[in-house]
């Protein structure tokens, strides 16, 4: 049973051929302090682990082992992908899927290799990587094999993937390390500077979801949230507004926003003029940011469209590619990504 996975930073999703998404579980896996041994037999990752983000006690560690979309704990993230490939393909049985990799466009070679080590060491026959901005377009069904521009802007958990795609390869890319765990992590600096308050990344994530936005809303948000004071030291609660927590998201929507023009800038003559009949779509989880939409159409002059479900925009792109391996291959085959 062939799989395609997106390989998040902060979420792994899972396809296979014929049966769309299989598994979605936060890139999270916790293991015994000072060692990699995975807690639970094995068993803890993914939604089980991420509960443990920011609350294990000193012989616990949670660990997220990819950051900035690449692999930074290759131990740790072998394990992650076997214990996930396991899941899908259920306990029997020797298993050795051929699988298909959605990978940062940026990254390097040996970066990519790590990528192919890792897959194989947890199980897979064989791996192919198709670059993330690729795979969004083939999974929001954009006509990428057509000679026409179609532009893609995906704002994941550790990167930014801009691309204008033509002919089924890309003609002009940007991949930038700044996304969603960014943006969280303004949010925490906010607090701490502001307020005094320390919080982690989870509930720093909620807040962003919660009330977070990149353009002025009709009607401005508040949330209470609560954390640790950083003079008292203890526990502590305040309400904060949508508007500051759009301030504190202007450092990081600005840079995203940079790469989309700095894309546009690179782009041949003829794909640009295409673009303003077919416009922008944007995906990843940054794309559900409210008014993201809004400040890259702004910025652009473009029209700029959300695909549907951009949560799995990749995922599904990879699980297309499966069904279409051979045709792709061909297509995409590029020696250097190691396929």
């Amino acid at each position: 049973m062939d799989m395609g996975i997106d390989l998040g930073t902060c979420t792994t999703l899972v396809c296979v051929r014929g049966k769309g998404i299989v598994l979605n579980e936060p890139s999270v896996v916790a293991v015994r302090k000072g060692t990699n041994i995975v807690l639970n037999n094995g068993e803890a990752v993914g939604l089980v682990a991420r509960e443990m983000l920011g609350k294990t006690p000193g012989s616990i560690s949670a660990i997220r082992p990819l950051k900035d979309g690449v692999i930074s704990d290759f131990e740790i993230t072998e394990k992650m992908l076997s214990y996930f490939i396991r899941k899908v393909h259920g306990r029997g049985g020797l298993v050795r899927p051929r699988v298909v990799i959605a990978v940062p466009s940026g990254i390097t070679a040996v970066e990519r290799r790590a990528v192919i080590d890792s897959a194989e060491r947890a199980g897979a026959r064989k791996v192919y990587l198709v670059d993330e901005p690729m795979a969004a377009g083939i999974g929001a069904g954009l006509p990428i094999t057509e000679p026409t521009a179609s532009m893609i802007v995906d704002i994941g958990g550790g990167t930014t993937e801009v691309a204008i795609m033509s002919l089924a390869d890309i003609a002009t890319c940007e991949s930038i390390r700044v996304a969603g765990d960014d943006m969280d992590e303004a949010i925490i600096n906010h607090l701490k500077k502001t307020y005094n308050l320390l919080i982690g990344e989870p509930r720093a994530e909620k807040v962003k979801i919660q009330i977070g936005s990149a353009a002025p809303l009709e009607e401005e948000l508040t949330v209470e949230v609560a954390g640790r004071d950083t003079i008292s030291g203890l526990p502590r609660k305040i309400v904060i507004t949508s508007e500051e927590i759009r301030e504190a998201l202007r450092e990081p929507i600005a840079a995203i926003i940079d790469a989309v023009t700095r894309t546009l800038e690179k782009a041949e003559p003829e794909l640009a003029a295409d673009l303003i009949d077919n416009g922008i779509h944007i995906c990843g989880g940054g794309a559900l940011l409210r008014g993201m939409d809004v400040v890259l159409a702004n910025a652009t002059g473009l029209k700029v469209e959300r695909v549907e479900d951009p949560l799995s925009a990749v995922a599904r792109g990879t699980s297309v590619y499966l069904e279409n391996l051979e045709l792709w291959k061909d297509t995409m085959d590029h020696s250097d990504y190691g396929w």
